[in-house]
C-alpha cells in the first residue's frame, strides 16, 4: 500500500475493490477507481413531471448521485424530457418490455437505460434500442431480481438460485456485446441478503463490468435498513460493488442517506457529518439520545466530511474525541468539555451545548471547504 492511503498503516481496514471497467451515467463514472455511487428511484407517478422533479431534487439535495425513474409508457416518456432537462443529477429510464418506451427515453435525456435486452422481444427490436443508447450517449443496466427469472431458468433449476441468476444476467450482457456495446452495469438482486450475496460473487469472477449493488424489496426503513447493510456491506467489504441502491419501502431520501451511511461506516465514501455516540447510560451528564436526534436534524444540511463524537460521560469520552474533529463529553454540575482536533479546548453548560456545537461545526465545514478551494484560487 502507498504512503498516501489513509489506511496503510492499518492494513485490517484496507479494502480492495475488485477491478472492473469504467462506464459513465451521464457525467457520473461508474466502476474502475471512480468513488462508489450512491442512487435511489422515484415513486411519483412520472407523468407529473412537476411531483416527479420535486421528488428528484430532495434526493439531490441528500446528495443522490444517480436516480432513476420508471417510464411504463408514453405519458412517462413524454414528461422524461422536461424532467431531465430539469435534474441535476444523471437519470436512468427504468425500463422492462416495450423497447418503444426505451428508445423513447434514449431521445428524451436519459443517462442510462435499465433494461434487459433479452426482454423486450425480436433481434430487431434489441438492435433499435442499442443503437437509440449508441446515438444518444445512453449507458445500460442489466437488471436481473430472482422474483422475475426467465421461465426456462426456473424450470431448470427448480427455483430462483445464485446460479439461474448470474446465468440470466451473462445471458443478457451476450446479447449486448454481441453488437459491440460495452458501456452497461449490471445488479443480481434478490430479497435474501445471502441469494444476493452469492449472486453477486459468482458473477464478480465471470465480468469484469461495473456492478449495481442491491438487496431488492428489502422492507421497511428499519429492517431495509439492516438486510440492506448485511447484504450491500458484505460485498462492499469484499471488494465487489461499484454504485449502490438501498431499496426501502419508505420515502427515497432515506434510501439516499442509508446509503451513505453503508459506505462511511465501511470507510468507502464520506459525507456530511459522521455522529459517534454511545447508548447512554446511568453515568451519562446529559440525555446523549435527545441531543444526538437534535443534532442529526440540524447538521443534516452540513456535506462536508467531518466527524463528531457525543459521549454521554468520561470513561470513553475522551477516548473517543481523540479520532474526531470535533466532540463533547459530559462531565457534571450541567456542563461539559469541548474538544476539537482531539484535545480538550473549552467547557460548556449543557443547556447551550447544541447550539455551541452546531456552531462549531458549521464554521469547521466553513474552514474545509475554503482549504479545498484555496489550491485552485492559486492555480487560477
Amino acid at each position: 500500500m502507498s504512503a498516501q492511503d489513509p489506511n496503510h498503516h492499518r492494513p485490517w481496514r484496507a479494502i480492495h475493490r475488485r477491478p472492473s471497467r469504467k462506464i459513465r451515467v451521464g457525467a457520473v463514472e461508474v466502476g474502475g477507481d471512480a468513488p462508489i455511487t450512491v442512487q435511489s428511484m422515484t415513486n411519483t407517478v412520472t407523468a407529473d413531471a412537476a411531483a416527479t422533479i420535486d421528488q428528484i431534487r430532495r434526493l439531490e439535495e441528500a446528495g443522490a448521485d444517480i436516480v432513476r425513474v420508471s417510464c411504463p409508457d408514453e405519458e412517462s416518456t413524454a414528461a422524461f424530457r422536461t424532467i431531465a432537462r430539469e435534474a441535476m443529477v444523471p437519470l436512468v429510464a427504468d425500463i422492462h418490455f416495450h423497447y418503444r418506451r426505451g428508445i423513447e427515453a434514449a431521445q428524451a435525456g436519459a443517462a442510462c437505460l435499465r433494461i434487459n435486452p433479452g426482454n423486450i422481444g425480436s433481434p430487431d427490436r434489441v438492435r433499435e434500442v442499442i443503437q437509440a443508447a449508441r446515438d444518444h450517449g445512453c449507458s445500460m443496466r442489466i437488471g436481473v431480481n430472482a422474483g422475475s427469472l426467465e421461465r426456462e431458468l426456473l424450470e431448470r433449476y427448480g427455483e430462483p438460485c445464485p446460479e439461474a441468476m448470474v446465468e440470466s444476467a451473462l445471458n443478457h450482457a451476450r446479447i449486448l456485446q454481441d453488437h459491440d456495446f460495452h458501456e452497461f452495469k449490471i445488479s443480481v438482486k434478490a430479497s435474501d441478503p445471502f441469494m444476493t450475496v452469492a449472486a453477486y460473487q459468482q458473477l464478480a469472477e465471470a465480468i469484469d463490468c461495473p456492478l449495481h449493488l442491491g438487496v431488492t424489496e428489502a422492507g421497511a426503513l428499519r429492517t431495509g435498513t439492516v438486510k440492506s447493510a448485511i447484504g450491500i456491506g458484505s460485498l462492499l467489504w469484499a471488494g465487489i460493488g461499484d454504485t449502490i441502491r438501498v431499496s426501502l419501502a419508505a420515502d427515497p431520501v432515506e434510501e439516499i442517506k442509508v446509503g451513505f451511511d453503508i459506505l462511511k461506516s465501511l470507510g468507502l465514501r464520506h459525507r456530511g457529518v459522521n455522529i459517534i455516540a454511545c447508548p447512554s447510560c446511568a453515568r451519562q451528564g446529559f440525555n446523549v439520545i435527545e441531543t444526538v436526534e437534535k443534532l442529526e436534524q440540524r447538521l443534516a444540511h452540513i456535506s462536508t466530511s467531518m466527524s463528531l463524537s457525543i459521549i454521554g460521560c468520561v470513561v470513553n469520552g475522551p477516548g473517543e474525541a481523540l479520532m474526531t474533529d470535533l466532540g463533547f463529553t459530559g462531565g457534571g454540575k450541567g456542563s461539559g468539555m469541548v474538544y476539537v482536533a482531539g484535545r480538550p479546548d473549552h467547557k460548556m453548560d449543557n443547556d447551550r451545548m447544541v447550539d455551541h456545537i452546531v456552531e462549531l461545526v458549521e464554521a469547521k465545514a466553513a474552514e474545509i471547504e475554503a482549504a479545498k478551494k484555496a489550491p485552485l484560487q492559486a492555480a487560477e
